[in-house]
């Protein structure tokens, strides 16, 4: 049984393990990427076999976007760690002439890791990547609602690492509050925007720095002037990959009045397509996680049901939601918003689409709701495309795409605001997890003395340098 006591303990047997040095060897941290790659590839089987029996994800769904997500980056972080880790010579003024300065990274000590259900082996193993990048000890605690991956995860780790570097606590709601309330080193979490919050607020009574990755509604817009094929297959494969339950997945479309029929004929054709007529019996599309977050989007549906123009089926004892296209109405109007889909993150199979007649509609939609975790606009127009991403405030996003962004380990992934704080994946990731902490030293050859006293008349050379 986890209690506050048997944390504090934990954490005692992290700082003593960390305190002894290894991690700071970049060789060690090396050889530990390189022993969780190889843990990945001998856990692959029942780690693809424990996320179809919690998620019913494809093996082509959990391994492009799970292990070998990890692998991959696990690969490119090893590669590149040696050169990361370098001390970082900077400029120093001329005031301080003799004296050289350096940023030397270092690890916090040791991170507690708090995943979610959507994507349990991802979420809960890459950002261990930068940790252990960094050089830090690790506490993961993989979400309750994923039982089967919860428990192949924490074998796989105990078999893989000492417990006192990197360990795997498992348990409910109560488990994460004792974790979270404890003087980590640095608390990364992913989660929703409510936990969230409850997150930031037991590290702020330790004074522990916090990663937040969160969500929100994320937003489509869809100009007259995109490809609507296109469009329509790209919005279709990031809304119902894993059944809709992605951080990035886009919440909503907002879709020029003049193609809206045919934007919604497009989508329908996408479905049909992608899972047949019958999506139920497709292979390829996953559940809801549990009855909870079923009953959840069953009773959004049921709120909104006049406003089905596709799917809408449902099948509790399966946890299957049909991919759904709700026609909410105009984006200018306030009854539109009022719909039981646009009130908060959908985190499921269920996407409302709105018309708007001037992108001014568009943009000021957006504007008043929290800042999303993603933004998504299709168009062929440069001045709209520079508009939107001009004025729009979000984590991260893509031009004629959706999630790809976030696949990119040469860019920070993470949100803003509601949405988030801090980003990570590949070299963020290493940054992430590191202080950065500024040396400067001064030669002992001569001292100039001007910052001694007495001053008498010095002021006026400081005036000069200080200006």
């Amino acid at each position: 049984m986890v209690t506050n006591d048997s944390v504090l303990q934990m954490l005692e047997e992290h700082t003593s393990f960390f305190r002894q040095g290894k991690t700071a060897n970049a060789a060690f941290r090396i050889e530990q990427l390189h022993k969780l790659r190889r843990a990945i590839i001998r856990y692959e089987r029942e780690l693809l076999d424990a996320l179809r029996k919690d998620l019913r994800k494809s093996e082509m769904e959990a391994y492009s976007s799970e292990l070998g997500f990890v692998r991959s980056s696990i690969t490119y972080q090893a590669k590149h760690l040696k050169k990361w880790m370098k001390p970082r010579k900077v400029r120093t003024p001329i005031y301080l002439a003799g004296a050289r300065s350096r940023i030397i990274p270092e690890p916090y000590g040791t991170v507690l890791i708090v995943g979610p259900y959507n994507y349990p082996v991802q979420l809960i193993l890459e950002p261990l990547i930068g940790a252990i990048a960094a050089g830090n000890c690790a506490v993961l605690k993989p979400s309750e609602s994923v039982p089967h991956v919860s428990a192949v995860i924490s074998r796989m780790i105990a078999e893989t690492f000492e417990p006192a570097y990197v360990r795997v606590v498992e348990g409910e709601k109560e488990v994460t509050s004792a974790l979270i309330r404890a003087p980590f080193d640095y608390i990364f979490f992913t989660g929703s925007i409510a936990v969230g919050k409850i997150v930031m607020e037991a590290a702020a009574k330790n004074l522990v720095p916090v990663t937040l990755e969160l969500g929100g509604k994320s937003p489509v817009i869809v100009d007259k002037t995109a490809n609507l094929d296109l469009a329509a297959k790209r919005i279709a494969w990031g809304k119902w990959l894993n059944a809709g339950q992605t951080c990035v997945a886009p919440d909503y479309v907002l879709v020029h009045e003049e193609i809206r029929a045919a934007f919604v004929n497009k989508m329908k054709e996408a479905v049909s397509s992608f899972y047949s007529d019958n999506p139920q019996a497709s292979e390829d599309f996953g559940r809801i996680v549990n009855e909870r977050q079923f009953d959840r989007l069953a009773a959004i549906l049921d709120a909104d049901r006049d406003l089905v123009v596709h799917g809408g089926r449902l099948d509790r004892d399966d946890l299957y939601i049909e991919p759904t296209l709700l026609a909410v109405g105009d984006a200018s109007s306030s009854k539109a918003l009022e719909a039981e889909s646009m009130k908060d993150e959908l985190f499921g199979p269920l996407l409302p689409i709105l018309a708007y007649s001037r992108l001014e509609e568009a943009i000021e939609l957006v504007r008043n709701r929290p800042k999303p975790l993603a933004f998504y606009v299709f168009t062929e127009d440069k001045e709209v495309r520079e508009r939107v991403l001009g004025e729009l405030s979000f984590g991260g996003g893509c031009v004629n795409d959706t999630i790809s962004h976030l696949v990119n380990h040469h860019m920070p992934f993470g949100g803003v605001g509601h949405s988030g704080m801090g980003g990570y994946h590949g070299q963020h990731s290493f940054e992430l997890f590191s202080h950065h902490k500024s040396v400067l030293t001064r030669s002992t050859k001569f001292e100039p003395g001007i910052l001694f006293p007495p001053y008498k008349d010095k002021l006026k050379w400081i005036r000069k340098v200080l200006k």
